[in-house]
């Protein structure tokens, strides 16, 4: 697997990504640094049909989104918006990214965050939407449409699941920027590591992820997102449901046996 999308005309042409597939790792990266890598309706289609192309993927146990550049994404183009007043064309777009984001929470692989730099509006988003996130010790983050007369109402969707409710309704009505340690603080990012040794934070997860059952991560995965919508006693007969699909089923009956030898 190796993928460069259609040139993105709306952000002034260039691929928008690439895909490429590092053992069962999967790397899609944004590759328009000179645009602060936005989400233009264009880029948003290329990431829809890159994270669905990983995702179908039998080899693939974990997916790595990144950027290059000073920006891991300043969120949508505002060319774009600016240049199109019709509400419909705006519902269109923001579905469309609504879309975007379901897919990562849909896909059986977790997927993982690499920020290098600035993430802002529906950057941000893309960050807490990601199953993990790994920043560089020099990312900020902010939700900073309000100070454009537009509230980040799609971004406080997944800000409003991953951090306090106080802390992340700071960010959406001031558009303050926060560091990266604040954002881990916070619970929008898992770890953060030096400029340098990012890479090396960012394998260093993705490879104990990919080393587990990829059929169990697929169903955890899953059970954890759906079971934080319901009532617990419901939510404990879900994940009942789950971890006895999950015990016999072969992975795990090897696991057992490995163990239980081991104990004897």
């Amino acid at each position: 697997m190796s993928t460069t999308a259609e040139p993105d005309a709306d952000a002034g042409g260039g691929a928008a990504l690439r895909l490429r597939l590092d053992g069962p790792i999967a790397r899609i990266t944004l590759c328009r640094p000179a645009k602060y890598n936005v989400l233009s309706a264009a880029t948003i289609a290329a990431l829809q049909a890159a994270l669905s192309e990983a995702g179908a993927d039998p080899q693939v146990r974990v997916i790595v989104l990144g950027a290059e550049g000073r920006a891991f994404s300043a969120g949508h183009d505002l060319n774009e918006m600016g240049a199109d007043r019709d509400i419909e064309a705006m519902r269109t777009l923001f579905r469309a990214c609504g879309d975007l984001m379901l897919t990562i929470r849909r896909l059986g692989q977790p997927v993982i965050a690499r920020v290098q730099g600035v993430a802002t509006a529906a950057g941000c988003q893309l960050v807490a939407m990601c199953d993990l996130a790994v920043a560089s010790s020099e990312a900020r983050f902010a939700v900073s449409g309000i100070n454009l007369g537009l509230f980040c109402a799609t971004p406080a969707v997944p800000l409003s699941r991953n951090m306090l409710q106080k802390p992340a309704l700071e960010m959406l009505l001031t558009g303050d920027f926060i560091d990266a340690a604040t954002a881990r603080e916070r619970g929008l990012v898992n770890r953060v590591a030096a400029p340098g040794q990012l890479d090396a934070e960012v394998d260093a997860l993705a490879g104990a992820i990919a080393a587990k059952s990829p059929a169990a991560i697929a169903a955890g995965k899953r059970l954890f997102y759906e079971q934080r919508e319901l009532p617990i006693a419901a939510a404990y007969g879900q994940a009942a449901d789950v971890m006895a699909d999950n015990a016999v089923h072969a992975d795990a009956r090897s696991g057992i046996a490995k163990f239980t030898r081991r104990e004897r």
